[in-house]
């Protein structure tokens, strides 16, 4: 999946017209669309790090601008994250289409199963978009997402590859359970254990022999300063 600065580059070249036509109709200057990219740009790294709660002087902090300048700029806030959530949501959906050709339906979900999870741990943002934080506002992107999800469980349990008594609507649910954070009973994650969550899902899920867990262990969570005096 691509990082969230890299993929802000590739939305900066197909920004909406609602985000680059002001209430004039006119395109805005060399500079005011600069500020547009900028903005578009910060806001991706905070939805992932922050989540669709980001409010408009964060992501014109993080853009380096005043929130005078966002609200020249976007119609809204709700606009800004509609397009960047839009954005990501329409990579994942790709990812889905290409698997969906893979001619071993098993490897086609894995590959997918492993770009929705992997995405969902490194954004904070689409983890709560998926779970209905957005309300309607992405109510036509999550439709596609559940028809692409059921048309690769179903043609994966037609294969035999994974397990007739699993309905696809399962799915969603497992794949969610895998992404993780970054610590739990003062254990801390390994750097790779979303994948080996996953893995063991994806092997509840098969219809023949588990495979190893990838990555390493996870190890006890270092100490928070202060933990150890009682402070």
């Amino acid at each position: 999946m691509t990082p969230p600065g890299d993929a802000a580059d590739h939305l900066l070249d197909r920004l909406p017209d609602h985000l680059l036509v002001d209430a004039s109709g006119r395109v805005p200057r060399a500079d005011a669309r600069r500020n547009t990219e900028r903005l578009v740009s910060a806001a991706r790294v905070a939805v992932a790090e922050v989540g669709v709660s980001v409010s408009a002087h964060e992501i014109a902090r993080r853009a380096g601008v005043g929130v005078g300048t966002f609200y020249r700029r976007v119609p809204s806030l709700e606009a800004l994250l509609r397009t960047v959530l839009d954005e990501v949501l329409d990579e994942i959906l790709t990812v889905g289409d290409r698997a969906l050709e893979d001619p071993d339906p098993w490897s086609g979900l894995a590959t997918f199963a492993t770009a929705y999870v992997g995405l969902c741990t490194e954004s904070c943002g689409i983890g709560e978009a998926l779970g209905g934080a957005c309300g309607d506002a992405l109510a036509p992107r999550l439709a596609e997402l559940r028809e692409l999800v059921r048309r690769l469980v179903e043609r994966a349990q037609a294969a035999g590859a994974v397990r007739a008594d699993v309905p696809w609507q399962d799915v969603p649910f497992l794949l969610a359970a895998a992404s993780t954070s970054a610590r739990t009973l003062d254990i801390r994650a390994g750097d790779r254990q979303w994948e080996r969550n996953l893995r063991v899902v994806l092997d509840g899920l098969r219809s023949r022999q588990a495979g190893p867990c990838p990555g390493p262990l996870p190890g006890k969570a270092p100490e928070v300063d202060g933990a150890a005096s009682g402070s």
